[in-house]
């Protein structure tokens, strides 16, 4: 009888081990699970026909952010949109595999259409996490991605001779002179620049200056999160970067950790906005590593809003958080953002609205 009763016993707790590890790492309908910034709802629905089909996520964001690509997005994504302040459209892509924290990213990529592809390229192929510019264009078609192919649209040089015609106003310079045309530029004096510039008034006004041309149609970014039927957690991005940028300039987008962040032990995270500002704080690396601590999505994405906004009051962005269950919530500041999902319960994709 005794033995029975032992045997009795370590059958149930068999049992419960196995339930628990079920609940852990099994499918209990919380995933596969796409997220993505924005109302991008065709990037969205491409990630899951990717997913659905069995694919793996890494594969499924790479479907999503080259659907929006290809459609454009709110002009900021992909080619054809955001001129520099040379009238040309660069991009910025970045892909990370959360099972196996690997990172590809592409910044300032010329004459290549694909970034988000470019981007896995870096990661498949090389043993880097970002190239740069016309190496990273090189790289591509090498690769054999088509190029060199002209990344303006019709739109854009429009776009650009417009601003040109208003003495390229608003721009990302400061501290210059000229201050109101179109350069070349040059540092104010010295001894003027000493004057004050640890006063809050000019830290404002620089501030002010910056909230003043940046939003949803001109400083964008399509962030996406993809959990596969296996649980593993990839993330992607692709941008055009900031509208009449400085030639050069690389934003948040192909920067891990900031414009995305993915880790399968604990969830993803995915940002847009003002990526200048943004990618000093790293919020989604910080988001993820929050819920690694516990929090809930929710909070986490709010705690890492709050972090910028205290202080930049006036900076214009927003994240997605999605915990390895699936459970996801957005936060933002300086504008009412909105994000896309795709999950099994739903027939469709759905918007959800977050306000400041």
């Amino acid at each position: 009888m005794a033995i029975r009763n032992l045997l009795i016993k370590l059958l149930l707790l068999f049992t419960s081990f196995s339930t628990a590890l079920g609940h852990e790492v099994g499918n209990l309908g919380h995933y596969p699970v796409v997220v993505s910034t924005w109302p991008f709802v065709e990037a969205v629905r491409a990630a899951w026909r990717a997913i659905d089909s069995g694919f793996s996520a890494v594969d499924a964001v790479v479907e999503g952010c080259s659907a929006c690509e290809e459609l454009r997005c709110d002009g900021t994504v992909g080619p054809g949109g955001s001129p520099d302040e040379n009238g040309e459209t660069t991009l910025d892509a970045l892909v990370m595999n959360g099972a196996t924290m690997e990172v590809g990213a592409v910044a300032a990529m010329r004459y290549v259409k694909d970034g988000i592809k470019a981007a896995r390229l870096v990661m498949q192929h090389t043993g880097h996490t970002l190239l740069v510019g016309e190496q990273a264009s090189a790289f591509a078609i090498s690769m054999g991605l088509p190029g060199p192919t002209n990344l303006s649209s019709s739109e854009s040089v429009q776009k650009w001779s417009k601003w040109k015609e208003n003495r390229c106003q608003p721009n990302f310079w400061k501290n210059i002179v000229p201050v109101d045309s179109c350069g070349p530029y040059h540092p104010k004096d010295i001894a003027e620049l000493g004057k004050g510039t640890c006063s809050s008034a000019n830290l404002m006004a620089a501030i002010e200056s910056r909230s003043s041309h940046i939003g949803l149609h001109n400083h964008d970014t399509i962030s996406m999160a993809v959990i596969d039927k296996e649980g593993h957690i990839a993330v992607g991005t692709s941008t055009n970067g900031a509208t009449y940028k400085i030639p050069g300039r690389v934003g948040d987008g192909p920067i891990a950790g900031s414009s995305s962040y993915a880790d399968d032990e604990v969830g993803a995270c995915g940002a847009t906005g003002d990526g200048d500002i943004m990618m000093r704080f790293l919020p989604c690396y910080q988001v993820v590593e929050s819920m690694r601590l516990g929090m809930e999505p929710k909070l986490a994405a709010q705690d890492a809003i709050k972090r910028i906004a205290r202080k930049f009051p006036d900076f214009v962005g927003a994240v997605f958080a999605i915990n390895k269950n699936g459970l996801h919530a957005g936060a933002c500041h300086g504008w009412t953002f909105q994000y896309s999902v795709r999950s099994p319960e739903m027939e469709d994709v759905e918007v959800f609205t977050v306000f400041p």
